[in-house]
This record gives structure tokens, sequence and C-alpha cells, in this order.
């Protein structure tokens, strides 16, 4: 099983997908990664050798954050929106949509289930 950048990368998928388990990896990125290190995208990751592999991390140590650095930056944007109380900020604070969507009806993704409503009072039957 191939592991780069702390992942291991599933060995029956193609190279090209098998390197979008990478966070911070998408497919457009692992073509042109691919293209650089002179690997077909329609190999198999499994069919890898490690100078193809060397390659690919090279590539990777090289060109910009993946895995846990980048993570680590997104979390901390987040954290200075909250610190400087910007709109975006009170709103990942609060666990609620950031980016305009409505709240009426919807969001139960960031809001969670839904609460119990208190129960209304039954009305006296009829004598």
């Amino acid at each position: 099983m191939a592991r780069v950048a702390g992942v291991d990368l599933p060995p029956n998928k193609r190279a090209q997908i098998g390197l979008t388990y990478i966070f911070g990896i998408g497919r457009s990125r692992a073509t042109s990664i691919l293209q650089e290190a002179q690997v077909s995208v329609d190999t198999r990751i499994r069919d890898l050798n490690e100078d193809e592999l060397g390659r690919i991390r090279t590539i990777l140590d090289r060109d910009g954050e993946i895995e846990g650095d980048l993570r680590k930056r997104v979390q901390m944007d987040i954290k200075r929106l909250m610190d400087i109380g910007a709109y975006r900020g009170l709103r990942h604070r609060r666990g609620l949509p950031v980016r305009g969507q409505r709240t009426h009806t919807n969001a139960r993704t960031r809001k969670g289930p839904r609460r119990a409503t208190i129960a209304k009072k039954k009305v006296a039957g009829k004598k």
C-alpha cells in the first residue's frame, strides 16, 4: 500500500483518483502533479514503483500546503474570523450556515437535529 503525505492511498484506484484522498488535492491538481512526475493518470496506485512514488512525494513537498499544514491554516483562518468579531466568525461560533443560506427552513446539517417542541395543551373534551 502506497503512503504519501501521511495518507494510505487505495491500491485499486487510478493514480489520479487515489491522489484526491490527500486533503488539499483535487482532480485537476492531481492531474498536473502526475503530468509533472511523468506518470500516466490511468496507472493504478498498486502499479506505481518506488521511483514514481518518490517523484510524486518530492512534487508534493515542494508545491503548496497539503494535509496537516492546510488543515491547520484553515482552522487558524476560522479562529481569526471569530477573534476579530467578523460576521462569518459569529456564524462559525454559533454553528450556523456561513455563506448566506437561509435558516428558517433547511440548514439541518449545520444546526443539527430538530429540538423537540413543547407539547401543546389538550383541549378539554365536550360534556
